[in-house]
């Protein structure tokens, strides 16, 4: 069995795959901050949901980058863990 780092660095050789990891990495990155903050603030999913009047599954659906939320969502989510959003370009 491959370790995900020898399975990324083989997939990385094609292309097209570095093309698309490229097009969803900032779609990735934000959920990895969204979960972290959460984390560091010590709040589940379920409190969090509640905290904004959601429900848990749309914080999950969030979370594993299967729901394609809104900036006011994700206005909400920040906000609930103490964090801000922050929409920056290159």
């Amino acid at each position: 069995m491959k370790t995900w780092k020898v399975l990324k660095k083989e997939l990385l050789q094609n292309n097209k795959v570095v093309e698309e990891y490229k097009r969803l990495d900032p779609h990735y990155r934000i959920i990895s901050q969204l979960i972290e903050a959460r984390l560091r603030k010590g709040v589940t999913q379920e409190q969090l949901a509640k905290k904004i009047g959601t429900k848990q599954s749309a914080i999950a659906r969030l979370e594993s980058g299967n729901a394609n939320p809104s900036l006011e969502f994700l206005e909400k989510v920040t906000e609930a863990v103490d964090s801000k959003l922050i929409i920056q370009t290159k």
